[in-house]
């Protein structure tokens, strides 16, 4: 029998991260849904998505990744997801802000192959299951 697939939600507004991410994610067994702006996600998840993991990115149009975490975190927004920041801004002052939203993971895109990113993912998602396998 076939593994559940995980439940993810990428959120950057650089569409060919944002295709390339999906499809690398979708070849390793997540379900994977994508949003181009932090906006876009929160309506998502108003809209009744709960994914396992919430990977997105800081600098976004609209509302920007730490907006985007500060409003689920006042309205409640998937509570239960495991948010990873994934990012070029790599300043200390960033990843303590991310941090101090209760971010799970803070993966820096410069520093990280498509691979590595879905193999931190995982690692992250393996310290924060709270189902054993």
């Amino acid at each position: 029998m076939e593994r559940e697939k995980i439940k993810i939600l990428i959120v950057d507004d650089d569409s060919f991260l944002l295709d390339m991410y999906a499809l690398k994610f979708s070849q390793n067994n997540f379900e994977v849904y994508t949003a181009v702006s932090g906006v876009q996600a929160v309506e998502k998840l108003k809209g009744g998505l709960n994914p396992v993991i919430i990977l997105l990115d800081i600098i976004m149009p609209e509302m920007d990744g730490f907006e985007m975490l500060e409003k689920m975190r006042n309205e409640k927004i998937s509570t239960d997801s495991i948010k990873i920041i994934l990012s070029n801004k790599s300043q200390q002052a960033d990843i303590d802000r991310g941090n101090s939203y209760g971010v799970a993971g803070y993966i820096i895109k410069a520093n990280s192959t498509p691979v590595e990113v879905i193999n931190q993912v995982k690692s992250i998602l393996e310290k924060n299951s709270k189902v054993s396998k």
